[in-house]
């Protein structure tokens, strides 16, 4: 029995449903805690509209007490399984599935012993995040943004040779469901003679995956872009809250600050990489006249499978829509297939220096853009700087986010002959500045 196989059904009948984000296909790892305690969290993974409890399942005897299940289970972060790499995650993923497979009657009438509902959990931040490092990896949102800035020049002359990216700050990484306080920054408005400060009046968001690392590597020793992946454990959504006004003042020479550190926003599943398998996709082609990638950011499984075939939607729903229970209004839906360079390059060329990476350290993507409006990953460019504002139900417009607005990001895969699966939802809900 293999996770990939479509046609496995799971004795958890919300994990049948065609529509959820966790059929037995998928099994993604989380950190939860029963709602109402005050524990650190432990082990879950996802099912349905359940969760699995890992240590409950060693408890019971549908896992045995020797196996690798009981050696991480009580554990309150994922970051000692991931550092093992994907071999010991990979076989609790197969342990667990042979627990909720609908053949698996013994473990059906535990049910009780070893499952909870979503409802009744408090999902926790999945890792530890040692070092937060953002990259801006998706052509279209660099030529978006490059457009508005740069008419004639939209993109730099080192875009296309070389993965750019800057470091993020972890301390500010949170949950989703988290509410995000709108932060104070010095700014200087069009015109200003002076700088001066106060809230953001620029709040946006931006849609991006993250990769999470399992495996690390030694400082002094970069890793060959043959075996990046074997150091990528898994994925979850990435909202990169920016605040545009402070960006645009502090950003030159050195880029984002301010701007970018007062939160980060992640789901709390994480993807592993083996279950998105049937979902890889070609690095994308290169149109004529580009550069080929040197030699160590290219090779025949990254031009092949380099890529990730992954749907990403952005929804909103403001204050006034939760009042009159207004559900919320989606924003824009794009590909991360689209990403001009893949996470294996951007974890090699992380590395070529020596830079050692850790695992739980988290390595977001860049906004996720098309060329459409409707493919556009952040405000900056769906409402071209504020200047192109859009209605929402009732009557409310928006340039940028306001007080009370919430943010939801969400990504799944899916394709013919395979079952649908998702990285979930990450929420927040943008809340007044002190």
């Amino acid at each position: 029995m293999s996770a990939a196989d479509s046609s496995v059904r799971s004795w958890v009948a919300s994990a049948n449903d065609p529509a959820t984000d966790f059929p037995p296909q998928n099994l993604p790892f989380g950190i939860f805690r029963r709602r109402g305690t005050s524990s650190a969290g432990c082990i879950g993974v996802a099912i349905g509209d359940c969760i699995v409890d890992l240590a409950a399942c060693v408890r019971s005897g549908v896992l045995a007490k020797g196996s690798a299940s009981a050696e991480f289970a009580g554990d309150a972060t994922l970051n000692r399984l991931m550092a093992e790499g994907s071999a010991v995650s990979r076989s609790i993923r197969e342990a667990l599935l042979g627990v909720v497979e609908a053949g698996n009657s013994a473990a059906a009438r535990r049910a009780g012993d070893i499952t909870l509902s979503q409802s009744d959990a408090e999902l926790l931040i999945p890792v530890r995040v040692g070092n937060y490092t953002d990259f801006y990896a998706s052509i279209n949102h660099a030529t978006n943004v490059g457009t508005m800035l740069r008419p004639d020049n939209p993109l730099l002359p080192n875009y296309k040779y070389v993965p750019i990216g800057y470091h993020g700050r972890a301390s500010s990484v949170v949950v989703s469901g988290t509410p995000v306080r709108r932060p104070v920054g010095q700014c200087k408005g069009e015109g200003g003679a002076e700088p001066s400060v106060g809230p953001t009046k620029s709040m946006d968001y931006e849609i991006e995956i993250a990769a999470l690392v399992g495996a690390g590597n030694a400082r002094g020793e970069p890793v060959r872009l043959a075996h990046a992946e074997d150091h990528v454990w898994g994925v979850c959504l990435l909202n990169d809250w920016s605040a545009r006004d402070v960006q645009a003042w502090e950003a030159q020479p050195l880029g984002p600050f301010l701007s970018k550190n007062f939160a980060t926003s992640i789901s709390p599943w994480v993807v592993t990489i083996d279950a998105l398998a049937p979902f890889r996709a070609p690095a994308p082609t290169r149109p004529a006249g580009d550069p080929v990638p040197l030699p160590y950011l290219m090779d025949d499984r990254t031009r092949t499978s380099g890529g990730l075939a992954l749907t990403l939607e952005v929804w909103i729903r403001s204050a006034a829509m939760r009042a009159k229970s207004v559900a919320p209004m989606r924003l824009s839906r794009g590909s991360f297939a689209e990403m001009y360079w893949t996470f294996g390059q951007l974890l090699t060329h992380h590395t070529m220096g020596g830079c050692n990476l850790q695992p739980g350290d988290l390595l977001g993507s860049g906004t996720v853009s098309g060329t459409s409006r409707e493919a556009m990953g952040c405000l900056l460019e769906r409402t071209r700087r504020g200047s192109e504002p859009f209605d929402l139900p009732g009557g409310e417009r928006r340039g940028f986010l306001e007080d009370g607005d919430e943010v939801i990001l969400r990504g799944y895969a899916e394709r013919d002959g395979v079952r649908r699966i998702g990285l979930g939802e990450c929420s927040g809900v943008v809340t007044p500045a002190i």
